[in-house]
């Protein structure tokens, strides 16, 4: 199983904050993952959309070719911006 967690606004948007999904031969990146779960509705698309969110592959910050194998943890959320 993947552990996908979801923080900030990408939590409110799906008023989730993790969830186990199937590792499957179709899932081998960060983006084929997204991809996925983008695939569950409108709600899904729009807090996982690409041009507005970050990923992280077993707490560190990847990029959407990264693999992702069975017993990884992922997570969603949007660039962090401070000042």
């Amino acid at each position: 199983m993947i552990n996908v967690l979801f923080f900030a606004q990408v939590r409110e948007q799906l008023e989730l904050s993790n969830l186990l999904v199937a590792a499957t031969e179709d899932l081998q990146t960060t983006n084929d993952l997204r991809l996925h779960l983008s695939n569950k509705g409108d709600k899904w698309a729009n807090a996982l959309a690409s041009d507005r969110l970050l990923v992280a592959v077993n707490q560190t910050i990847s990029q959407w070719d990264a693999s992702v194998q069975d017993g990884d943890e992922i997570a969603f959320f949007p660039p962090v911006t401070g000042g």
